[in-house]
């Protein structure tokens, strides 16, 4: 009895595999739902760990309030008392793409397709986001620049991942290469 081999179950009763997201004719460089869970999966990671290491680190002692200088305490980011406007920025940036590669995991995984105003969405976002904590984190340009930059990014990923790939090619010429003069 303990060598008896079942037959294999009919076609019929074989679960078929399910598609995770569909990838319309007008997908976005052909990537398929497991990589972008990767993907997502990637910038969550790196979204928390620059919402929890903010640049410039944290201060090491207490300082009453005096005459000379700035009053702190051990614990509090260093950014947030020197640049202020810097900070909340970059928090806000980081947030933002922490809740977008959230939002694309979530959407991913209950199966939205691929192609989903969402999951374009989200991704721009959360790509977005790493972009200007980057350059917020850097301090080098006035803070009106920073946000000015995140805003073109945000558009040039949208129109990039949601135009058909014929129109991308007119588009990037008409910007960048096919001036006559």
């Amino acid at each position: 009895m303990s060598g008896q081999v079942y037959p294999p179950p009919p076609a019929a009763m074989v679960p078929q595999p399910q598609p995770h997201g569909q990838v319309a004719a007008n997908n976005w460089a052909g990537n398929d739902a497991n990589t972008l869970l990767v993907v997502a999966t990637l910038i969550t990671t790196l979204t928390y760990q620059l919402g929890c290491s903010v640049p410039g680190g944290y201060w090491q002692d207490t300082l009453a309030a005096d005459g000379k200088q700035q009053p702190h305490e051990a614990g509090d980011p260093i950014m947030r008392d020197k640049h202020p406007q810097r900070y909340w920025v970059f928090m806000a940036a980081s947030w933002m793409g922490f809740l977008a590669s959230m939002m694309m995991t979530l959407s991913l995984l209950v199966r939205l397709p691929v192609d989903s105003r969402q999951v374009r969405w989200s991704f721009a976002v959360a790509y977005s986001s790493l972009v200007l904590t980057f350059i917020v984190s850097q301090a080098k340009t006035h803070i009106s620049v920073d946000i000015a930059i995140w805003l073109v990014t945000v558009v040039f990923l949208w129109l990039m991942i949601s135009v058909r790939p014929e129109h991308r090619a007119r588009i990037l010429r008409f910007f960048c290469c096919d001036r006559e003069n």
